[in-house]
């Protein structure tokens, strides 16, 4: 179906592809992996128009020569991409998202044929078994019924090539599992499907094969069958995967940084209290939806508290803002969504590193030092071992992982000395992952306080000396995690929450039928 020959691509100070050759067949599923870097995302923005190649780099589909400028020409020649960030109209309804490029009219007046269209967009739904109203509103979606309907538009085309890239990264299992199906049913057609995703139970589930990029060049090929989880690891990063924890710390209870008593805000969080200590690495555990980055909104000033107090250093702490928490408190707060809320896209690395310190480095008129500023986002760069070109390369054009490392330096540029660690690795590779794991470790160990919120299990046991487990936007166990015995503590936050959902199904239940009798309903 798609074959490329002696790919290369490259930027001023980088090498992003270097003599890449894969052979992809029509009707499979063929999962693209590496680590943030490798050339995954330069890849496919080469196959789908959106960058072109360097000389000497070859393309073939079906067999004849295969060139295009721009994304449009792809699309007609049957190739669609559905990116993170969907490109879609949010103020548009479902109809007009999926025939946007050929809206029928009546006749020759340019009288659009309402009825047409919405007969053909629930033709593409019903392929991707998507029930709902074609004339519904974008905005009004889940990201997953996004999602979905961007691939019924791609399904309009004449669709021969579909570029999937790190589709679940926001989804539910439920939702991932629908989107699977949907990727089994198009490869039944003879779509080629290119996966790439970070998460390897899911390449290894669905996956017919396996291409793995590592600096720019592509290290193996080969069927699914003849893969597993050591040998991908170790074609990705070039070592075998760290699995060990790192075993136990002394905290000393007694130096209690950060204090919450009873901490409320209508249905985002009730009758919250904990306690933060020094060097402590304190994990919030819970299901998406939990209420554990509600509280995190909260605590730095985002969203307001209906009752409550919130202690630092055993004094009461008043913060208003975000600049509060970070300027007079030292708290800094890494959210979950680096794209939508951590970064500026469209500005540079420097501007996003040194964002939180520009107080500290301005002159007395204001005037922000550029030397000073430069020297700053260097040392991050350096320290965090971030890949750019240099300071003044745009954030938005960083790999995931690099675009994290920044999302944490310039919160570790200000000094913060309590830190919230929102979802560290989500959309991150296996090698991005051990590296923010050592670095959390190593933050925690030189003094600074950190609340590490995670729905990734190993992730908060390998790391957290406490854990918090979160359910129903309150505090439904505490653990104590200093042996890091995975099954243990597994089962333990497993039995917590599995308590509380039984309790408040109880209680549910004694208000429904209280409601009963006080209205005579039998």
């Amino acid at each position: 179906m798609l074959q490329l020959v002696k790919m290369r691509k490259t930027y001023p100070g980088l090498i992003a592809l270097q003599d890449v050759s894969i052979a992809f067949r029509p009707g499979e599923i063929h999962a693209l992996l590496g680590e943030n870097g490798a050339g995954k995302s330069t890849l496919i923005k080469i196959v789908s128009g959106y960058q072109q190649p360097d000389k000497g780099s070859q393309m073939f589909l079906e067999g004849e020569p295969y060139s295009v400028r721009n994304t449009l020409e792809a699309i007609k020649r049957g190739i669609h991409t559905v990116y993170q960030d969907l490109h879609v109209i949010p103020m548009a309804s479902v109809a007009e998202n999926i025939m946007l490029d050929k809206l029928p009219s009546h006749g020759g007046t340019g009288v659009l044929d309402w009825k047409e269209i919405v007969r053909q967009a629930e033709k593409y739904l019903d392929v991707v078994g998507l029930d709902i109203d074609p004339m519904a509103r974008m905005n009004r979606l889940s990201l997953a019924q996004r999602q979905l309907v961007v691939i019924a538009k791609s399904l309009s085309s004449d669709l021969k090539i579909l570029m999937l890239d790190e589709p679940t990264s926001s989804l539910t299992r439920n939702d991932a599992e629908y989107l699977f199906r949907v990727m089994e049913k198009l490869k039944g057609t003879g779509v080629l499907v290119i996966f790439v995703s970070h998460v390897l139970e899911e390449v290894l589930r669905v996956a017919d094969r396996v291409s793995i990029l590592r600096d720019g060049r592509c290290v193996v090929t080969d069927d699914k069958a003849n893969m597993d989880r050591k040998r991908i690891v170790n074609s990705m990063i070039g070592r075998d995967e760290e699995t060990n924890g790192f075993g136990a710390r002394a905290i000393d209870r007694a130096q209690r940084v950060l204090e919450v008593k009873n901490l409320t805000r209508e249905k985002k969080a009730y009758d919250v209290s904990f306690s933060l200590h020094q060097g402590e690495i304190l994990g919030f555990y819970g299901l998406v939806g939990a209420g554990r980055t509600e509280l995190a909104r909260i605590l730095i000033g985002a969203d307001r508290k209906d009752r409550g107090e919130v202690l630092i250093d055993g004094r009461e702490a008043r913060i208003h803002s975000i600049y509060d928490a970070m300027s007079t408190y030292g708290l800094g707060y890494m959210t979950e969504d680096r794209r939508k809320d951590g970064l500026i896209l469209s500005f540079d690395v420097q501007t996003n590193l040194t964002i939180t310190i520009w107080d500290r480095i301005a002159g007395w008129l204001g005037y922000v030092s550029g030397k000073k500023e430069a020297a700053a986002a260097w040392k991050q760069i350096d320290d965090l071992e971030i890949k750019t070109f240099g300071p003044r390369q745009k954030v938005g054009t960083l790999s995931g992982g690099n675009q994290q490392k920044v999302n944490l330096g310039k919160w570790l540029a200000a000094e913060s000395r309590i830190l919230i660690i929102d979802e560290p690795t989500v959309g991150v590779d296996v090698g991005a992952k051990e590296y923010f794991a050592h670095l959390i470790w190593n933050l925690a160990d030189k003094g600074r306080s950190i609340i590490l919120i995670s729905s990734d299990m190993p992730e908060i046991i390998k790391l957290a000396d406490r854990i918090l487990v979160f359910s129903g936007n309150r505090i439904v166990g505490e653990i104590d995690n200093s042996s890091r015995d995975y099954r243990e503590t597994s089962t333990r936050i497993g039995n917590c929450i599995s308590e509380f959902q039984i309790t408040s199904r109880g209680l549910d239940q004694k208000e429904d039928a209280s409601r009963k009798r006080a209205s005579g309903v039998e």
